[in-house]
């Protein structure tokens, strides 16, 4: 069988949802594998590198390696790499985006860097934060990896790197640039990564305002799945529509 199809694919409400693999996920992965369908596992998630998600997805029955895994993070890497190529950046995030900064040819400094590079960490440091504001407002340029301000942990909701973003451009009167879902940028450096054209790819997603959006702007074909945050009765009011709606991957035939 020839596909002539590839597909991007959000991780979280899409392939699993907290600890636990979506039923059918595992058989959707099997497929696009046995297939040879080119696929790429897309997050907004800039904590973690494209190894500690493929493991965190083996913990649930997913067989996803780190090459079929694209970040925020690394969405952001190669930004910074096209914008100011051997740059400087002061970085507040995780292991997941400090390598990616690093992968993309920049050195990590305290003094006077080109860009302030927002993401996600596990515990907000006040004094970098304020080390931050005192950057950009001295005229460094603020960049952010995602825009979401709150998400899912482990006992309840957490602070995201949109909040935090907001915090900084309140104090400061500067607007960050987003990387990730919904700017298309995210989804064009996927397929760059790929190697994939938009017109025979897929975009799968569950969130309408990240996702679909992200997909229908670089003019993909999208599927929505209802096994994450949006429910069928919620897409009517959006303006753009998806292509197809399924209640999970498992019910996706692959083309």
């Amino acid at each position: 069988m020839t596909l002539h199809k590839n597909y991007l694919m959000d991780m979280d409400g899409v392939l699993i949802r907290g600890s636990e693999m979506v039923p059918g996920s595992d058989q959707f992965i099997d497929r696009l594998n046995e297939h040879g369908a080119a696929y790429l596992v897309i997050t907004n998630n800039p904590k973690y590198t494209p190894g500690d998600l493929a493991h965190r997805l083996q913990s649930t029955g997913l067989a996803v390696p780190a090459e079929r895994i694209f970040t925020s993070a690394m969405a952001m890497g190669r930004f910074l790499g096209s914008q100011k190529p051997s740059g400087t950046a002061f970085v507040i995030g995780e292991s997941g985006l400090t390598e990616a900064i690093h992968a993309a040819g920049y050195v990590i400094t305290r003094l006077d860097p080109d860009y302030v590079v927002l993401g996600e960490t596990y515990s907000y440091n006040l004094e970098m934060i304020t080390h931050a504001i005192r950057l950009i407002g001295g005229g460094a340029r603020f960049v952010a990896t995602n825009p979401d301000v709150a998400g899912p942990g482990e006992v309840g909701i957490v602070l995201a790197c949109g909040a935090l973003a907001a915090l900084i451009e309140k104090a400061t009167g500067v607007s960050p640039f987003f990387v990730g879902k919904p700017n298309p940028l995210m989804i064009r450096t996927a397929l760059n990564f790929l190697n994939a054209h938009s017109e025979d790819t897929i975009m799968i997603g569950d969130t309408m305002s990240t996702d679909i959006v992200a997909g229908v702007e670089s003019g993909l074909e999208t599927i929505l799945v209802l096994t994450g945050v949006t429910r069928r009765e919620d897409v009517a009011r959006f303006p753009y529509q998806p292509s197809r709606i399924c209640e999970s991957v498992a019910e996706i035939e692959l083309i």
